[in-house]
Parts: C-alpha cells; structure tokens; sequence
C-alpha cells in the first residue's frame, strides 16, 4: 500500500480531456481545519505533476463568495470540472493517489458523464470566473 504522500506518477492527457489545462480541480478546505493544513502540500504537489489540471485552493470562510449557499461539512470537499462542466463534488480522502485516481476517472468517462449537478456547477462557474479575472 503506497503512504498518503506518494505521488503516483502523473496519467497521461486523457483523449476525453477538452484542452490542456481545461480541467480544474477545485479543493474546498478552511484555514482552520487541521486536515486541510497536512493537505495542502500534497494538493500543491499533485498540482506541479499534472500541469494538465489547474488547481486551485478555496477557503470556504475567506471566499465565501465563491462557495455560495453550498453547505460543506466534510473537509477536504473537492470539485472537479472538465473546464465546462462540474462532474464532481464531494469530500475526498487527503491522498494524493486518491485524487489522481478520481481525475483519470473522470477524463476517460468525460465525453458522456452526466454533471455533479446544479449547486456544483453554480460553485465552479463561481470559482472558474474569479480565477479567470
């Protein structure tokens, strides 16, 4: 079994991904979760090993402008988007190899994958639209 901190290596761009770097993987922590602190480095880490993906980093209090009505009670909360569409959103293990597993998931299914649904997609667009600007 590989440590929390094992970064696999990097999956090659998927033929479902929509461009280099249209996918977004979104974390959704708080400044004062323990959890989040220990997760962060390793977030940052898998984001230098697939330049593919932007990631980005959300305090829920900070930003709450971002988050919205969306009420997260499990930390890290993640959402992945194909740049268009949100496909995931939900809480994660503070893994790397568990991240990088649902990413390459969600690349090869992309083309027909339903939507994470309608308050995911508010948040992406949200957030997609701040770190844009």
């Amino acid at each position: 079994m590989s440590s929390p901190a094992a970064l696999p290596e990097p999956a090659p761009t998927s033929p479902g991904a929509a461009t280099p770097g249209g996918w977004w993987a979104v974390c959704l922590c708080a400044a004062w979760c323990g959890t989040c602190g220990i997760y962060r480095p390793l977030f940052d880490e898998l984001a230098r090993a697939h330049p593919d993906v932007r990631f980005e980093w959300v305090d829920i209090e900070d930003e709450s402008d971002l988050v919205g009505d969306l009420d997260v009670e499990t930390f890290p909360t993640l959402l992945i988007a194909d740049g268009e569409r949100a496909l995931f959103l939900g809480p994660l293990l503070p893994q790397a190899p568990v991240l990088t597993r649902l990413l390459t998931s969600l690349q090869a299914a992309a083309p027909g994958s339903a939507g994470a649904g309608g308050e995911a997609q508010s948040v992406f667009e949200r957030v997609r639209a701040a770190r844009r600007a």
